[in-house]
């Protein structure tokens, strides 16, 4: 029986030990949402207390008029910001990548402070300046609100894309006579729409579930779904409650599996 090289055994000790730890590092970060998603299903009043299979939570979390009108709001405010902060985000990372210059350290330093300051410390200068400068409808700040942080996100994503795309095919296109705009639109456009795509799915993401900036920028009647899901829990553990988190984490995981995809081409 011939043995394995002696270099190749501590290759595949350490590959089997890095393994491992991810595998408990995933199970002790995903183990209690997994505990959410398979007691959604419980079917009894009380929802610690397993005793059979349903989807009756399902059924009465749909049937919830405030819950869907909250989830609509949700979606919609989703949209806008990640329509805001795509186009911001777009044309910031295009810039870095392609207008080298003493303006791209500050403006990367800026980025950096928004994506690193606390939430809870954006949330209150944006409720602040939204009242100072009379934007009172909710919508409009909770789409606003969301946008900072995801126009950073997407102007990173963007920024990573067009540093690795060749430049010289946008010079290529400028001597054979385009003008800018039509090497923009042909060279330039189709090549950075996967990052662009993806910066807008990660963008939808992160405002679909923000908490702590639409807890404060809200306005009566525009509450989003993560409030109305931490409004609900506040008095207990309800199956829908359990039930909406799940959907809402299906849907998390579906617009962040295509982010992924669209990166990896």
């Amino acid at each position: 029986m011939t043995q394995p090289p002696p270099n190749r055994l501590p290759r595949r000790v350490g590959g089997i030990f890095a393994l491992v730890w991810i595998a408990v590092v995933g199970i002790f970060l995903f183990l209690p949402i997994f505990v959410i998603a398979i007691y959604s299903f419980n079917g009894g009043r009380n929802l610690y207390v397993w005793t059979e299979w349903s989807i009756r939570w399902y059924e009465r979390a749909l049937m919830n008029q405030r819950a869907v009108d909250a989830l609509g709001i949700s979606l919609l405010v989703a949209l806008l910001s990640g329509v805001i902060a795509t186009v911001l985000g777009f044309m910031a990372g295009l810039a870095l990548a392609r207008r080298k210059g003493a303006w791209v350290a500050p403006f990367g330093a800026l980025l950096l402070l928004v994506l690193t300051v606390p939430e809870l410390v954006t949330a209150i200068g944006l409720m602040i300046w939204f009242d100072q400068t009379g934007i009172y409808g909710g919508v409009v700040r909770l789409a606003i609100g969301h946008s900072l942080f995801g126009a950073a996100v997407v102007t990173m994503i963007v920024r990573a894309r067009a540093e690795g795309m060749n430049e010289q095919l946008e010079q290529a296109a400028g001597d054979l006579g385009a003008p800018p705009w039509r090497a923009f639109c042909d060279v330039t456009l189709p090549l950075m729409l996967p990052a662009a795509i993806a910066g807008f799915l990660m963008a939808f993401t992160l405002s679909f579930d923000d908490v702590i900036i639409s807890l404060f920028v809200q306005r009566p009647g525009t509450s989003p779904f993560p409030l109305y899901v931490l409004s609900s829990v506040r008095a207990g553990l309800r199956g829908d409650v359990a039930a909406l988190a799940t959907m809402t984490l299906a849907a998390s995981l579906l617009v962040v599996g295509l982010c992924q995809v669209l990166l990896a081409r």
